[in-house]
């Protein structure tokens, strides 16, 4: 695999001197670095597998820091970032009390789910415990030419998923299960509660009132991404226009700088109550399932807010999102108390793991 890799954040500053411990992290596979107790996110962009072109910027200490030329305002396709910005509007609503949390799902949108599914409840949609199938399979490279210009809206994918489920779901809220179908849900409830698109909830509530000038969830026919950006591949192909149908789920595109700013805003509780606040780092208190990989155990590690937690190698714990789409491996992680936070992205050009790369950076970028 070929990676192309931009790892971003803030505004740049002063050059990276900051290192991090990472015990036997620089020798991921393919690296051509040597072993390391502490290498600093220089030193793991400086070994990075031939071909990887790299630069990060990461804030430490209230400190940019900027390594590589990466610029903080190029747009990229941030896919399941975009689920963090759901849960926020759904919490948002929650706090209005025009949706109940603890509510079942069908009361909004009886329309696109079937009885099997009347006991899962907003709450369980929110922290991927609901038991929903997984989602149907969507357009891709391997599709050939043109796929990018083909979209599946919410209802279809809904529909697609739950006629090809073949085992009986699990029971709401036994165990976590990563999901993008629990984020469709939600952004079909949102439309149904308020009565105005997902698209411009999302600009009246967290867009425009954080003024994230860069940041937008555009139409499903529309495959365009702003300048400046990369050019990005998958498998031979040029899929850096692409439709965003993702939607609610993954859908929205954005800056690394606009990133940083929405994820600051929710960690100091700028964007909800503090009753909703709490929600955003709770875990719900059950097992991961088996086939969980995301998170790297098996427990629960996606919290109702839309954060996934992930421990540093350190021992502390680090909050954020990653979110991919083809030619974009994208995310935020911070401490909690937002004293060290990065955004990366990367742009794999085809199949490969990247989450040696990413375990690496984060880590580098975040631990003391």
């Amino acid at each position: 695999m070929r990676i192309r890799l931009a790892v971003t954040t803030l505004a740049l500053a002063t050059a990276l001197t900051a290192g991090a411990a990472l015990p036997a992290v620089a020798g991921t596979p393919g690296s051509n670095a040597p072993a390391s107790a502490n290498p600093t996110v220089q030193d793991i962009l400086d070994h990075l597998p031939d071909g990887v072109v790299a630069g990060a910027l990461i804030r430490r200490d209230g400190v940019g820091a900027a390594a590589g030329p990466v610029a903080a305002d190029a747009y990229i396709r941030i896919g399941s970032v975009t689920k963090t910005f759901t849960n926020t509007v759904v919490l948002q609503l929650v706090a209005e009390h025009r949706i109940d949390l603890d509510a079942p799902a069908r009361r909004y949108v009886p329309e696109v789910l079937p009885t099997a599914y009347d006991r899962v409840t907003v709450r369980q949609l929110l922290a991927h415990t609901s038991g929903l199938p997984k989602p149907a399979r969507t357009p891709g490279p391997a599709d050939g030419p043109g796929w990018q210009l083909k979209s599946v809206t919410p209802e279809d994918l809904l529909h697609d998923s739950l006629a090809a489920a073949t085992d009986a779901p699990p029971a709401p809220g036994s165990e976590q299960q990563y999901n993008g179908l629990n984020s469709i849900v939600l952004g079909l409830i949102v439309e149904k509660v308020t009565g105005h698109s997902f698209a411009g909830e999302l600009e009246r509530r967290i867009i425009r009132p954080l003024r994230l000038r860069h940041t937008s969830l555009p139409a499903a026919d529309d495959p365009t991404i702003p300048s400046p950006h990369a050019k990005v591949y998958a498998d031979g192909q040029d899929v850096t226009g692409q439709s965003p149908y993702p939607w609610a789920e993954g859908g929205m595109i954005s800056t690394a700088a606009d990133l940083d700013r929405f994820f600051t805003a929710l960690f100091r509780g700028r964007l909800l109550p503090p009753a909703q606040q709490k929600l955003v780092f709770e875990l719900p208190k059950v097992k991961g399932a088996a086939d969980n990989k995301n998170c790297l155990g098996q427990e629960a590690c996606y919290s109702i807010g839309g954060l996934m937690r992930y421990k540093l190698a350190n021992e502390e714990y680090a909050w954020g999102k990653t979110g991919s789409r083809p030619g974009w491996d994208n995310g935020f992680f911070a401490t909690q108390d937002l004293r060290h936070r990065v955004v990366y992205s990367l742009n794999p050009t085809g199949a490969g793991n990247d989450l040696p790369h990413i375990k690496a950076l984060v880590n580098a970028a975040l631990a003391d």
